[in-house]
C-alpha cells in the first residue's frame, strides 16, 4: 500500500545572473546554504530522521560534481548516516529529484528526505564539457539546431504561427510585472535564504533578493531586442529566461511522518509524468506530459486551478496555454511571475515552481489541484500534479 507523499517545506537562494552575484561562490556551497536554511526553518525535524538527499545539476563536474547529494549532505552537517545521490535530467533535475524521492516514500522505503537542485551557469556555461555523439547529426537522429535551446524555441514559433513575437513579448512583460508586484507584497522574499556573496571589489555581502528581475521593462524595449538564434527571429533575451546561478531544496515526507513529527504540510503529491517529444520542438514537452499526468490521476485540465509553468521561453508557455484554452494573461498561471523575470538556474527550477505553488495554495483554499510543469532539453516534458492541503471546498 502506497503512502501519501507531501511537501513539508521548500526554499531557495536568491537567484543571480550567471557569474555576477555568485561569481566568487561555489555551486556546492550555494546548495549547502539552501539545505541549511531549509533545516533551520524546520527545527522540529532532526537531521538524523532524514533517509536520503537527492540533489540535481545539469553539469556534473567541478563544483557540481562529486555526487552532490552525498557531498552536500556532509558539507551541510547532516549525520554521516544520511546517504545521498545526484540526479541529472537537465532542466528538470530538481523536479526529478522530487519525484524519485517521492516514489521511495510512496513505497515505504523512506519516511522523510530532501530533494533539490543547483546550477552555477557562471562556473558551468551551457554545453561545457559535452561531447555529443556524432551519430546524432550523421544519422539525422536530431536536426543540428535541436541541441540549441533557443533554436528550438524559434521552431515552436514556426510550428504555431499564431504564437507571434508580440504575444511572446507581452507575456514576458507580464511576467516582469507579476514578479514586481509579488516583491512589493513581500511574497517572494519570505522563501529566499539569505546567502553570503563575495566580490573582489566589494568584499563580503549578503544576497537577500533575486538579481535578474527588470521591473522597468517595456513592450517598446522588448520589441527592439536582437534575435540571436535567427536573423529576424522572434526569440530574444527579453522573452526568454536568462543564464543564472542558484539553488533550491525541499523536504518531502509521508503524510503520516509529517504529522507524527508535527511538521507542516504544504502540498500533497497526486501523480506525475515525464514524456519525450521531438527534440527540435523541445518546448512542446509540457503539453503531453500534462495530458499523461492528468489521465493517470483521473483528472481534466478544468480540475486544475493553479499553474506553475517554467518560463524557459515565452513561446513555450504560450504553446501550453493555447493548447489547453487558457488565456495568455490568466491570473492563475505563475501568479508570482516566473523564470523570465527571476531566472532559470537549470536543474534547480523544479523546486522553485513547487515553492511558488505551495504559497498560492495557502492563498486559495477554494482551489483543490495545481500543477508544476516544465520543458526539458533534448525533447522532453515533465508535469507534477499537487493537491492543496488547505482545500475547503470549491473547484
Amino acid at each position: 500500500m502506497s503512502a501519501a507523499v507531501v511537501v513539508v517545506d521548500a526554499v531557495r537562494t536568491p537567484f543571480g545572473k550567471a557569474g555576477s552575484l555568485y561569481s566568487g561562490t561555489r555551486a556546492d556551497d550555494l546548495m549547502v546554504r539552501a539545505v541549511r536554511g531549509l533545516l533551520e526553518r524546520n527545527p522540529k525535524l532532526s537531521p538524523a530522521e532524514i533517509d536520503d538527499i537527492a540533489i540535481a545539476a545539469a553539469t556534473q563536474s567541478g563544483d557540481q560534481g562529486m555526487n552532490l547529494g552525498r557531498s552536500v549532505g556532509l558539507l551541510a552537517g547532516l549525520p554521516q548516516s544520511v546517504p545521498g545521490y545526484s540526479i541529472d535530467r537537465w532542466c528538470a533535475g530538481a523536479m526529478t529529484a522530487v519525484t524519485t524521492i517521492a516514489g521511495a516514500i510512496a513505497m515505504g522505503a523512506y519516511d522523510i528526505a530532501i530533494a533539490g537542485g543547483v546550477e552555477h551557469m557562471g562556473n558551468h556555461p551551457i554545453g561545457e564539457g559535452l561531447d555529443p555523439n556524432p551519430r546524432y547529426l550523421a544519422e539525422k537522429i536530431v536536426e543540428q539546431d535541436a541541441l540549441a535551446m533557443g533554436a528550438t524555441a524559434e521552431r515552436l514559433h514556426d510550428r504555431f504561427p499564431s504564437l507571434t513575437k508580440e504575444r511572446a513579448d507581452r507575456y514576458a512583460l507580464n511576467s516582469q510585472r507579476k514578479t514586481a508586484k509579488a516583491y512589493a507584497e513581500g511574497k517572494i522574499q519570505r522563501d529566499l535564504i539569505p546567502t553570503a556573496v563575495r566580490s573582489a571589489e566589494l568584499g563580503w555581502g549578503i544576497a537577500t533578493i533575486d538579481e535578474p528581475p527588470r521591473p522597468t521593462t517595456t513592450l517598446e524595449g522588448l520589441a527592439g531586442l536582437k534575435t540571436p538564434f535567427r536573423p529576424a527571429g522572434r526569440v530574444t533575451a527579453g522573452n526568454s529566461s536568462g543564464l543564472n546561478d542558484g539553488a533550491t531544496a525541499a523536504i518531502l515526507a509521508s503524510e503520516n511522518k509529517a504529522n507524527e513529527l508535527g511538521l507542516g504540510v504544504k502540498a500533497r503529491l497526486v501523480n506525475f509524468a515525464f514524456v519525450g517529444v521531438q527534440p527540435e520542438i523541445m518546448g512542446y514537452g509540457p503539453i503531453p506530459s500534462t495530458e499523461k499526468a492528468l489521465n493517470k490521476a483521473g483528472l481534466k485540465i478544468s480540475d486544475i486551478g493553479l499553474f506553475e509553468i517554467n518560463e524557459a521561453f515565452a513561446v513555450q508557455v504560450l504553446s501550453f496555454l493555447e493548447h489547453f484554452g487558457i488565456a495568455d494573461d490568466a491570473a492563475n498561471v505563475n501568479p508570482f511571475g516566473g523564470a523570465i523575470a527571476v531566472g532559470h538556474p537549470l536543474a534547480s527550477s523544479g523546486v522553485r515552481l513547487i515553492l511558488n505553488l505551495t504559497r498560492s495554495f495557502e492563498e486559495h483554499p477554494e482551489i483543490r489541484y495545481g500543477i508544476t510543469t516544465m520543458c526539458i532539453g533534448l525533447g522532453m516534458g515533465g508535469t507534477v500534479i499537487w493537491e492543496n492541503p488547505h482545500f475547503k471546498g470549491g473547484k
